[in-house]
């Protein structure tokens, strides 16, 4: 099957197997083989799938131009599927018609997939899961982990502050990347890592030794499946496929912190627990997210 990507970024072909910055729309096209073009631009061939993903600004985007290229065009989420309910009136009900009118709709989780469903009644709503392309990563040494890291900053779409309490009820010394939305001051309480590649990031992030993402706004999950990728434990909330799946053990209800506590404690405190949490994160990764497993 032939297959095109379509989203504002300007470069036109393949995304090389061994990008830096090898994220989740990029690991999609290399995944898929797939060639990539800027939406307002015209492809030289045609294609028997176009995919693309609704530009924030012009949530009107007529999927028509690409259907003269393509056989079928689906459309990709982006961020959580509650998303488009920040835009303008005007551009909510665009994005909702655009929706309608593609052949394929492309979601991160399955409660994505019964979102969109119930949301526009379209018969063809499918998960498309994260994945790594390992060809990215390069080698990863063995070294002795230690500490904690958490997914993410001191704002409501990450809820980095959820995930600092409870890695601080056992960890005096808490890591964060550093991310858009950072705020200032958290240096004061994080021990910031600087803004890296994604190669980096991987290499970086393989340094600790249990990881924490109490992050409400569900998307493509890639914190959970990063970790579960390097047989990190990652504590979690429901909701989220890539935290589920990979660290089913350890995934809690949203807002119940103190769940999230035990589990740290004992992930701490309890070798044979850690250990069997690092072994299911591996395995879980390798059976359901590993390249080979990746479909559409």
């Amino acid at each position: 099957m032939s297959i095109a990507f379509f989203t504002e970024m300007g470069f036109t072909g393949k995304v090389p197997r061994t990008h830096k910055n090898m994220r989740t729309e990029f690991a999609w096209m290399v995944a898929l083989d797939a060639d990539h073009y800027n939406i307002n631009s015209t492809p030289n061939k045609k294609y028997d799938l176009g995919i693309t993903i609704i530009p924030k600004n012009n949530p009107q985007f007529d999927l028509g131009k690409l259907k003269q290229y393509c056989d079928k065009v689906a459309v990709m989420q982006e961020g959580p599927h509650w998303y488009f309910q920040d835009y303008s009136l005007n551009k909510q009900i665009d994005y909702f018609n655009t929706l309608t009118s593609a052949d394929i709709i492309f979601v991160h989780n399955k409660a994505d997939r019964v979102y969109y469903k119930g949301l526009t009644g379209h018969n063809d709503i499918r998960v498309m899961r994260s994945l790594m392309i390992e060809d990215a990563v390069g080698e990863v040494k063995d070294v002795k982990r230690e500490g904690v890291i958490i997914g993410g900053n001191f704002v409501s779409w990450y809820g980095g502050f959820d995930s600092y309490i409870v890695a601080s009820s056992q960890y005096e010394e808490v890591f964060a990347p550093s991310m858009g939305r950072k705020q200032e001051g958290e240096e004061q309480i994080l021990s910031l890592l600087p803004y890296m590649s994604w190669k980096e990031w991987i290499h970086k992030l393989n340094e600790f030794k249990i990881g924490i993402h109490l992050m409400r706004t569900h998307a493509a999950g890639t914190f959970a499946l990063n970790c579960a990728y390097l047989g990190i434990p990652c504590i979690g909330y429901k909701g989220l496929d890539t935290q589920e799946i990979c660290h089913p053990d350890l995934t809690v209800e949203i807002g119940n912190l103190g769940h999230a506590k035990e589990l740290l404690e004992e992930l701490k405190n309890n070798e044979e627990f850690y250990l069997e949490a690092c072994y299911t994160a591996q395995n879980r990764h390798l059976e359901y997210y590993h390249e080979s497993k990746f479909k559409i």
